[in-house]
């Protein structure tokens, strides 16, 4: 069990460094969210593919296969066995796994496809761009509703069982209400914003924990009996 905790933590830890990667590389490096002229997107992509592709695998691909080491320590830690509620939150965890990887995927193999046609029809490549884009963020790049529904869930099953401490679990319902409120159109970049850094607080209070403690008190106690 303690092995499988510490790897839980390890990528617990790796998710926050993941985000900060990919608001860094997102924002300050490749901006190509920012242009709103869908030929000029299209001509950034093409530009800036290899740096695109690198940090998809990293804040996508990776981020995802290492949240499924996450999800099943979690699962351990609080109990799935005899908990419904955290084989719920286990379930919405390798859901929000599946969907941020298949992301990913569709954004690189999609920018391929964009690249290739664009050299010899530009309009053709931003509507087929429009089309991915709209792909990519239903699965998971704009909308963070599972992710959300996840947090949530491990927050209510971690107070009741009394794993990790409060204030972990109340930040919790914070990062989890943004994530579930990004679903709602007029406030989805601004709630989706505030996810994305809550969580890279919470993910390194979580992965920090399930290090420094990888059983728990309650845990450590039935095993000694």
């Amino acid at each position: 069990m303690k092995q499988l905790q510490k790897w839980g933590g390890a990528a617990a830890l790796f998710e926050a460094l993941a985000y900060i990667i990919g608001f860094i590389g997102f924002i300050a490096v490749v901006n190509v969210g920012g242009i709103t002229d869908p030929l000029d997107k299209v001509a950034a992509i093409v530009a800036n593919q290899g740096m695109l592709t690198a940090l998809m695998l990293i804040v996508y691909v990776a981020w995802g296969a290492s949240l499924v080491v996450l999800t099943l320590a979690l699962h351990e830690r609080l109990n799935g066995k005899n908990s419904a509620l955290a084989r719920t939150a286990t379930a919405f965890g390798i859901i929000w796994s599946v969907l941020v990887i298949a992301s990913g995927m569709i954004y690189i193999v999609g920018m391929e496809t964009v690249v290739a046609l664009q050299a010899t029809n530009p309009q053709q490549a931003a509507t087929v761009w429009l089309a991915i884009g709209s792909i990519f963020n239903g699965l998971g790049g704009g909308v963070e509703v599972v992710g959300g529904i996840w947090v949530l869930l491990l927050s209510v099953a971690g107070l009741r069982g009394g794993y990790f401490g409060r204030g972990l679990h109340y930040l919790g319902y914070l990062v989890g209400a943004a994530g579930v409120v990004s679903v709602i159109p007029a406030a989805a970049e601004i709630s989706a914003s505030i996810f994305g850094l809550t969580q890279i607080v919470w993910f390194a209070w979580l992965g920090i924990n399930m290090l420094r403690r990888p059983v728990s008190v309650t845990q450590g106690a039935a095993v000694t009996a």
